[in-house]
């Protein structure tokens, strides 16, 4: 017994000591105020960092929108205007969006070939069947030159009987003023050229707008793409451009 009564008196002084010095720890700290953050001192949370390796081994669910920040993948960035890219057909509005488009391959029924021909028209008349998109030139004995043409859109198909009023080698283009109405941008006045819609060659159609023409775009040969005009391709209309004259009759059915 008198030994624990040793004992306990020291244990007291311990735990009084220690009492001692944590108070004075206390006393001795500085005065804690409450930290004030305004909106505009707020911090920001760096956005999540997307790694191709992280990408590849999350797969995509849960864990691919945690760290995508909501969105499952990145949209790809606008196509720039390219203006170099002409318009399908001088009489037809540009194509708004600008996008290279999709180009079929030609069809070899649209080449230029020697067949029969049994209409009424004589030689050196031009026919032009717009629902089967062929241009014919007639030959006589019962021949006929054909080649592949693009015709017009829906509504802008036309039938009739017109002379070839002019030529021109890669003529150059003037948009009317109401396709200039429709399309302000488009330039007053382009030369001839490559980039020319007009294309090699042009045969004027009377005193109309229409023209027979070559093409830039030959993957539209065999389609109803134009305002009207008769489109060919361009090695297609420098050979038809050889053989006919001014005053040619066109008919166009």
């Amino acid at each position: 017994m008198s030994r624990m009564i040793r004992i306990a008196p020291l244990a007291g002084a311990s735990l009084l000591a220690i009492s001692l010095q944590s108070a004075s720890a206390i006393e001795a700290l500085p005065s804690m105020q409450p930290a004030v953050v305004y909106a505009d001192q707020a911090p920001q949370r760096p956005a999540p960092v997307r790694t191709a390796s992280a990408e590849r081994a999350m797969g995509g669910g849960f864990i691919e929108f945690l760290f995508s920040d909501g969105q499952s993948g990145r949209r790809p960035p606008p196509q720039a205007y390219n203006p170099r890219l002409p318009p399908m057909d001088p009489q037809q509005s540009m194509r708004q969006d600008y996008a290279e488009p999709a180009r079929p391959a030609f069809d070899a029924k649209y080449e230029k070939q020697m067949v029969e021909y049994h209409g009424k028209e004589g030689t050196g008349t031009i026919v032009i069947d717009t629902p089967n998109k062929f241009l014919f030139l007639v030959q006589g004995d019962g021949k006929a030159l054909r080649y592949g043409i693009g015709v017009g859109r829906p509504g802008f198909t036309w039938s009739g009987v017109k002379t070839i009023s002019a030529k021109k080698e890669w003529p150059a283009w003037t948009p009317p003023p109401e396709m200039l109405a429709r399309r302000p941008d488009l330039p007053r006045h382009m030369e001839g050229g490559p980039e020319n819609p007009l294309g090699a060659r042009a045969m004027y159609l009377g005193s109309s707008l229409y023209r027979i023409h070559g093409s830039n775009e030959p993957w539209t040969i065999g389609t109803n793409v134009s305002s009207g005009c008769i489109r060919m391709r361009n090695e297609d209309v420098i050979d038809l451009y050889g053989r006919v004259n001014v005053g040619a009759k066109v008919v166009v059915l």
